[in-house]
């Protein structure tokens, strides 16, 4: 039951030979005896509760393709019933008093929310290392990690905990921990999804979307997650679209950029071999390919940590003692409540983060470092503009190298984020980009970790993306492999 897709599983609750409750049923059980710290909060009777709405809504024939399917959500959503935490001691315990709009959206269309997801704390990090409540084990090899931010989403798809999963990405949070874990997720254009209720980070650059085991299972979830919020001020206004509309065009005339800048030094050879070995199976089905090149790349590092932390010093803020979240229980006055509140709360990298955004902000330092780093961005943008006259998408590796081990990096914060060199440029940029599984690598000596092939499309353009990713997956199973013993 639980290797099936998300069409496969709609099919079987609309023809009754399975109920929302059985299901859900399957899925608690299976997430009760993992021991990957996937999940931080998990409530049997309520999520029963949600599965018995969805079995009534099918026996009254008011059904959606996503109508009784499970599905997680990543701690960074707030979810009225459930803990929300983004992964921090400052959240320890709280639970919001309104749903996410994403939430909502997948409750409307009568999914069942199987629990919350564990992550890097408020979404800072490339490994899941960073969670106040521990790591995330990957489940193809528990020695490594799964990827970040996104690593408990990524972890319980591709060890079939739940049939879907939401997931947010801010310079690859999506896309990384999808091509570690061997699962497929995409992140849509800056704005398509609705950012209110998720606990902010970065605002210019955060970005809700969805993980499963295929591009067509995502495409049916983002037609549910995406769509205008007039409570959300960066929401788009656009027409509404069906993301599985192209699913079934073939692939012959596409033009595939692959930039140089995605193979130099850095890149893992296995890692090379898995992406240059996918891109001669869309030479097959038709595509060409045609260099391409995206100068700005190397300067996405610098660029993203001088924006991402600014943004982040500011929206972080609000966690002071006073109003909600971590109180210090000992202090002399307001100000020294602030301080030991903030000391006790937040971890490491994110009191890193919080005091680089600071200084980069700060009288003197905003010009030379801030204002530069937005024009910078600007440029990066321009690059794939220019690169999209000449192909349809662009491709190459997600990550650097596949999944390394849980502590390996934990004291060389600048080897972790050299990880997101090729996700944050198109983060940068606010374009889509997803990943699909492509192959394994031998870097951890036993070829059982997974590798992950980027598409990047130009704005608002998904519908392509989930079509040539579709087209891969017809004719390829590394999407349909599972961890030993799933």
């Amino acid at each position: 039951m639980h290797n099936k897709t998300l069409k496969q599983l709609s099919s079987l609750l609309q023809a009754r030979e399975v109920s929302a409750k059985e299901l859900a049923t399957h899925y608690l059980d299976r997430i009760g005896k993992s021991d990957l710290n996937a999940f931080l909060h998990v409530d049997r009777d309520l999520t029963l509760a949600q599965a018995a709405e969805a079995d009534a809504r099918l026996a009254r024939g008011e059904v959606t393709p996503l109508t009784g399917i499970p599905i997680a959500h990543k701690d960074i959503f707030v979810t009225r019933d459930w803990r929300s935490t983004a992964g921090s001691k400052m959240l320890e315990g709280y639970i919001s008093p309104f749903d996410a709009t994403v939430v909502q959206q997948f409750r409307n269309a009568g999914m069942v929310t199987l629990g919350k997801l564990n992550c890097d704390e408020f979404a800072m990090g490339s490994s899941n290392e960073n969670s106040y409540f521990g790591p995330v084990k990957n489940p193809w090899d528990k020695a490594a990690i799964p990827g970040g931010s996104s690593g408990g989403s990524a972890a319980a798809i591709a060890a079939r905990l739940a049939p879907a999963a939401t997931a947010t990405d801010t310079g690859g949070s999506i896309r990384q921990p999808a091509a570690l874990c061997g699962v497929t997720g995409i992140k849509p254009t800056y704005g398509r999804v609705s950012r209110f209720g998720m606990i902010a980070f970065a605002s210019s650059l955060d970005q809700g979307g969805p993980m499963a085991q295929t591009a067509e299972d995502c495409a049916l979830l983002l037609n549910a997650m995406a769509g205008f919020d007039a409570k959300d001020s960066t929401s788009l206004e656009r027409p509404a679209e069906d993301f599985a509309r192209d699913l079934d065009k073939p692939l012959q005339g596409l033009k595939i950029g692959i930039p140089r800048e995605y193979f130099g030094p850095g890149l893992a050879a296995d890692v090379e071999q898995a992406v240059r070995a996918a891109l001669s199976e869309y030479e097959k089905l038709g595509a060409t390919l045609v260099d391409v090149s995206l100068p700005k790349t190397e300067l996405s590092i610098p660029v993203y940590y001088v924006i991402a932390p600014a943004e982040a010093s500011s929206n972080l803020s609000r966690f002071d003692g006073v109003r909600y979240g971590h109180r210090a229980k000992e202090y002399k006055d307001l100000a020294d409540m602030y301080s030991k509140s903030r000391a006790e709360g937040f971890g490491h990298e994110v009191q890193r983060r919080i005091l680089v955004g600071a200084y980069v902000l700060s009288h003197g330092y905003y010009d030379a470092y801030y204002l530069q780093a937005q024009k910078i961005r600007r440029l990066i943008a321009e690059d794939f503009k220019n690169a999209f006259t000449q192909c349809d998408v662009i491709m190459g590796p997600v990550c650097p190298t596949v999944a390394w081990d849980i502590g390996d990096k934990a004291d060389d914060p600048v080897a972790n984020y050299l990880a997101d060199i090729f996700t944050l440029s198109t983060s940068l940029a606010g374009l889509p980009g997803m990943s699909i599984p492509c192959g394994f690598g031998q870097g951890d000596k036993n070829g059982k970790r997974p590798v992950g092939l980027q598409i990047i499309g130009n704005y608002f353009d998904e519908a392509r993306l989930l079509n040539v990713a579709h087209q891969f997956q017809r004719v390829t199973d590394w999407h349909r492999r599972a961890p030993e013993g799933v």
